[in-house]
């Protein structure tokens, strides 16, 4: 007899997400950049299978917890944004440095 997956609730799609958040957070504590991508992938795949808005079918409890969940996600966010915009900060002047290099080397010639 086959049986049929069943489709996980939003519910437990959010949980999923805001497990995957807290992994991200410690990723990016510890700069482990390729990991932080990783996740963020993962979580964004899962934000892909969100369906329309279904607070209208939960019951209050429900509500609330999707609410949590949403909450500790962004939470979270905010936590990982505090440890990788000075890391892009650092990106960006490195780019940008090496931008100006590169133009001062095509208009004065490169390598006297």
């Amino acid at each position: 007899m086959t049986t049929m997956l069943s489709m996980p609730t939003q519910i437990e799609i959010y949980e999923d997400m805001s497990a995957l958040s807290a992994q991200m957070v410690e990723a990016a504590r510890s700069q482990d950049w390729d990991r932080l991508v990783g996740l963020e992938r993962s979580v964004s795949t899962l934000r892909g299978t969100l369906a329309e808005d279904d607070s209208a079918s939960l019951s209050s409890t429900e509500v609330e917890r999707k609410r949590s969940l949403i909450q500790r996600i962004l939470d979270d966010d905010a936590e990982i944004r505090r440890h990788t915009e000075p890391w892009m900060e650092h990106v960006r002047q490195f780019l940008g440095g090496e931008k100006m290099r590169r133009n001062v080397e095509r208009a004065y010639g490169a390598g006297g």
